[in-house]
């Protein structure tokens, strides 16, 4: 059984734009730089945003940090989008979910511009990744395929089951392994699904994007399978320092002496997202420098 860890791509991945941006710098006179939005104090989002703002810094890029109160108005939250859509030294905007509930989540990403949408939740960068135009695409399934690369393995003609329709992880998942040169037979599993276990165990590849700690058990698994852990859930855990711990979808214990490949959680898909996010943000510069110097 192979334990596919994340850290070894995304350490590959971070030196290769740690060279960029040097580059990059050289070339423009300045940094390619990130912008996020966090609204409130959910202590899962501030430790998001503070693993993106560590990344920013060591790979040399700019980091703006925007941490509005939790009653901030629709109309102020897109009034500070459109400002950074303007801005020409910001590259890629990032708006932290959730927001709170009396917010707008879809309308705010709607109001981020396209060239600037790093996260690839804009309708129009959905759209691009449906019909297999260039654009940008959502970070975690997009480091998912880094990682399935990374490990070569081979996704044509093979049965892929994903486990979650969210637009963030299920669907541009699914729409990623359809596309040509990629050739997965998809299954998109739901709460809706009915004889899951049935489905699963058909899986060469499972992909578990669910968000339910645990969820995944030995009978659902086929042996020989590859299993990519996306869910990151935080369980109580009084033996623990901060009173929890981290878990997959997955019950690694349980799930991975089945596996041919397996994710672990943490240390597995998690640091590929903020990895893609940098990369998505290098592309974004790029483009809109080399849009500027036309």
């Amino acid at each position: 059984m192979q334990v596919l860890t994340g850290k070894e791509v995304a350490d590959g991945v971070h030196s290769q734009l740690a060279a960029s941006c040097t580059e990059f710098v050289k070339k423009y006179g300045y940094a390619p730089t990130l912008a996020v939005i966090l609204v409130g104090n959910d202590p899962a989002s501030e430790s998001y945003v503070a693993g993106k703002k560590k990344a920013c810094l060591e790979l040399g890029y700019g980091h703006k940090d925007y941490h509005l109160p939790a009653e901030t108005s629709q109309e102020a939250l897109v009034s500070l989008v459109d400002s950074l859509n303007a801005d020409p030294m910001v590259h890629g905007i990032l708006v932290q979910m959730p927001l709170p509930s009396h917010l707008d989540g879809d309308a705010v990403i709607q109001a981020i511009s396209v060239e600037k949408d790093v996260d690839g939740f804009h309708p129009q960068s959905v759209g691009n990744l449906l019909i297999g135009h260039p654009g940008f695409v959502s970070c975690t399934p997009q480091g998912v395929m880094e990682m399935l690369d990374y490990y070569q393995i081979e996704t044509a003609g093979k049965h892929v089951v994903i486990l979650g329709r969210s637009n963030i992880v299920g669907k541009p998942m699914a729409s990623l392994l359809i596309q040509k040169g990629r050739d997965a037979t998809v299954t998109v599993c739901h709460s809706r699904t009915a004889n899951l276990s049935l489905i699963t165990r058909q899986a060469d590849i499972l992909i578990a994007a669910i968000g339910k700690p645990l969820f995944v058990t030995s009978d659902m698994v086929k042996e020989g399978c590859v299993v990519i852990d996306v869910g990151i859930n935080r369980v109580q855990d009084p033996s623990r320092k901060r009173g929890y711990r981290l878990v997959g979808d997955v019950d690694y214990e349980q799930v991975a002496p089945l596996c041919k490949a397996i994710t672990p959680v943490p240390g597995g898909v998690g640091v590929m997202t903020i990895a893609m996010l940098m990369k998505n943000t290098m592309q974004a510069a790029l483009q809109l420098a080399s849009k500027d110097f036309q």
